[in-house]
């Protein structure tokens, strides 16, 4: 049975709270002295621009933010998640009182800027591999405490998400399979133990792709195949099992790994080589 272990992974209102809870409390602790000096009555005006293109993701981030700072603050946003956005682009407006816009500013550029930087650099990735049939995968190779943030910014920025963590899909590994005694009993024990969850096995050479099919695997993992292997491993496999690429994807290499005919390719540096997006909040 074939399992899907590409994801769109929908942001959470408990974890989006959670992640602004925790923003809040390292940056305001226990009030922010600075804003203070804003008479409390006094009210404004704000726009957020970008000073780059790029696409937009973490407006929910942003909503909380501004919610748990002051709910008296109102928004108005000009574009969604997922849109492209270009270089001095108003992004929102907010209004309320000067203080609370004050205090949640940066927290709130925080998660919108790392979150549209992500999907900015997914869109770059997934714009390489146009026309092919291959999904671009992320990894669990992501900022502590925010990865359901980050995989949602994947796809926001046109790529898609592989398991969640350790607990919804098995990745069998090198060491799995050593400490498991082979690739047959590391995927028997795996249909026994969670009857119904996808089953991926990561091999290093065609002999360990052959054990991996006949041990009735979902997925292959191959890493760092050449491309010629890759090419051969397609034609070996025959749709009996989906392949993911892995390992030396680089943007110079991954039209050609793509052109290869895998299905999926999975890419660390989606998530933990973002660059953040250069956004601004403007009092008007």
């Amino acid at each position: 049975m074939n399992h899907s272990l590409a994801h769109r992974h929908e942001p959470d209102a408990g974890v989006i709270l959670d992640n602004v809870r925790a923003a809040l409390a390292e940056d305001v602790g226990s009030g922010d002295i600075t804003a203070a000096l804003i008479p409390a009555d006094a009210v404004a005006n704000a726009r957020i621009i970008t000073r780059e293109d790029g696409v937009l993701c973490g407006r929910a981030w942003v909503e909380r933010v501004f919610l748990e700072i002051d709910p008296a603050i109102t928004l108005a946003w000009e574009a969604d998640d997922g849109s492209a956005i270009g270089a001095g682009d108003t992004l929102f407006s907010a209004s309320g009182p000067a203080r609370g816009l004050l205090t949640a500013e940066r927290s709130a550029l925080n998660f919108l800027q790392l979150l549209s930087g992500t999907a900015t650099t997914c869109s770059r990735y997934a714009a390489l591999v146009a026309g092919t049939s291959v999904k671009l995968l992320d990894t669990r190779k992501t900022i502590p405490g925010l990865r359901v943030a980050q995989k949602y910014a994947v796809s926001c920025g046109g790529c898609f998400n592989h398991r969640m963590g350790l607990f919804d899909a098995f990745l069998i590994k090198e060491n799995h399979i050593n400490a498991c005694g082979g690739i047959a009993a590391a995927v028997e024990m795996a249909h026994r133990t969670a009857p119904g969850k996808p089953v991926e096995v990561e091999v290093e050479t065609p002999e360990e792709l052959e054990q991996a099919l006949a041990a009735g695997c979902d997925r292959v993992m191959l890493d760092n195949f050449s491309l010629a292997e890759m090419a051969s491993a397609v034609a070996y496999t025959g749709g009996r099992a989906e392949l993911e690429a892995s390992g030396n994807v680089t943007e110079r290499t991954l039209r050609a790994i793509a052109e290869t005919g895998v299905d999926y390719i999975s890419i660390g540096a989606l998530t933990k080589d973002c660059k953040a997006l250069d956004l601004s909040m403007r009092l008007l």
